[in-house]
């Protein structure tokens, strides 16, 4: 009797449903004629290519490098000056002819926006073979390069990033952003989220993200600023310009109107929760420095005891913690005999030069509180209602300038 096929053996049964299969996907190749004797399917080909001119190519060289920079490549940020120069030099010897083509144009105007020097917008307005649509657009750069930033805000209004090359369209709704955020700076950030949309994963987005978040800051949005910088945080923490941001993130940080100190903490917390631990100390550092300037005490103690729990113990790192939250004890009731313990028990030796500063000023302020305490002076000495005159660490003092830096102009331009 014969037996079907789901009573044979499970080899046999691999075997049939193996050649099944074969048969399979088989038949449409017989039944077009695919068997002994057919003609073989010819060859599919290519679809063609444009070639792409040496502007092009050039600048999307410097973009992958710049792209590396995101990632946080120093050896890419040291390149880059080096390869600047490369392509200047290689465009300012090329015919006057090659920039009538609209792409290889465009190409230069991203690469003089993305660092470059004005020589070559010159040289291209020269030599007088530009379309009439990229005119307007090399006056717009060349105006930006060269710092005249009202006549740069005009001519390059007139364009739309979301029209233009990807090589060239983030890097231009950067510009106008920068060029907006004095007088507008909704439209910036209007202008910083596309660049963000229109230049994934590189510098330009990077960057953006970098200056909406200060510029999110300066509205007062904090729930706005506590989304973008966890967003910075994930992605882009390794970038060589976060210490740019880590600076300006805590000096904001510790401006914004979070409700109450407890709110601050709490938003603190999440955010750095995205970082390592290193860098999660290195920002509560910064915080609670910033807290200090700023007369948020209970802000400086609260990030000063978290970056104690995560530093190394008698290292410079937990000096500054025991320090910082030293200092933020001195004007709080209750709290002075063990901010004076605290301080005097910080080894000198560990700590940069404001720093000391600093455990100096502590030291005699708290000393200058206990006197009258001491000689049972009615009124004990009050607190400071504004925000303490502490010395500056240099890297608050440059977060300060940064954020100034932003009424004037977004950044600099050569830091993308």
């Amino acid at each position: 009797m014969r037996r079907h096929a789901q009573h044979l053996p499970p080899p046999a049964a691999g075997r049939l449903a193996a050649l099944l299969l074969a048969l399979l996907l088989a038949a449409p190749a017989l039944a077009a004629g695919g068997g002994h004797g057919a003609e073989p399917p010819k060859p599919i080909e290519p679809l063609p290519v444009a070639p792409r001119g040496l502007p092009v190519e050039l600048v999307r060289t410097l973009q992958l490098l710049q792209d590396r920079i995101a990632r946080g490549s120093t050896q890419a940020h040291a390149a880059q000056r080096q390869l600047l120069v490369h392509i200047e030099s290689r465009f300012l010897a090329l015919e006057p002819e090659t920039w009538a083509e609209p792409a290889n144009a465009r190409a230069c105007v991203a690469f003089a926006l993305a660092g470059g020097g004005p020589a070559v917008l010159r040289r291209m307005l020269d030599g007088g073979k530009l379309g009439e649509t990229e005119v307007p657009l090399v006056f717009g750069a060349l105006a930006y390069v060269e710092g005249r930033e009202k006549e740069a805000r005009t001519l390059l209004a007139k364009f739309d990033a979301r029209e233009m090359p990807p090589s060239l369209a983030g890097q231009l709704a950067l510009t106008q952003a920068a060029l907006t955020v004095r007088d507008a700076p909704r439209r910036a950030l209007e202008l910083l989220a596309q660049a963000r949309l229109l230049a994934p994963g590189t510098l330009v987005e990077e960057g953006a993200l970098r200056r909406e978040i200060f510029v999110v800051a300066q509205g007062g949005d904090a729930q706005r600023f506590e989304a973008l910088s966890i967003q910075y945080l994930r992605r882009f923490r390794r970038s060589v310009y976060a210490g740019n941001f880590r600076q300006r993130f805590a000096a904001a940080l510790t401006r914004l109107d979070f409700g109450s100190d407890g709110a601050r903490d709490a938003r603190l917390a999440r955010m750095l929760d995205e970082i390592e631990p290193e860098g999660r100390r290195d920002l509560y550092l910064l915080v609670a420095r910033a807290g200090l300037d700023q007369g948020r005490r209970g802000t400086a103690l609260f990030a000063a005891e978290r970056a104690a729990g995560l530093a190394e113990p008698d290292s410079a790192a937990s000096a500054q913690a025991r320090l910082y939250r030293a200092a933020a004890l001195v004007v709080i009731d209750g709290r002075l005999d063990e901010s004076l313990e605290a301080l005097r028990g910080i080894d000198r030796g560990q700590l940069g030069e404001a720093d000391a500063r600093l455990l100096d000023e502590a030291l005699s302020a708290a000393s200058q509180i206990r006197i009258p305490a001491q000689a049972g002076a009615a009124k004990p000495a009050p607190a400071p209602a504004g925000p303490r005159a502490l010395p500056e660490a240099a890297a608050i003092g440059r977060a300060q300038e940064a954020l100034a830096r932003i009424d004037r102009l977004m950044d600099d331009r050569s830091d993308p």
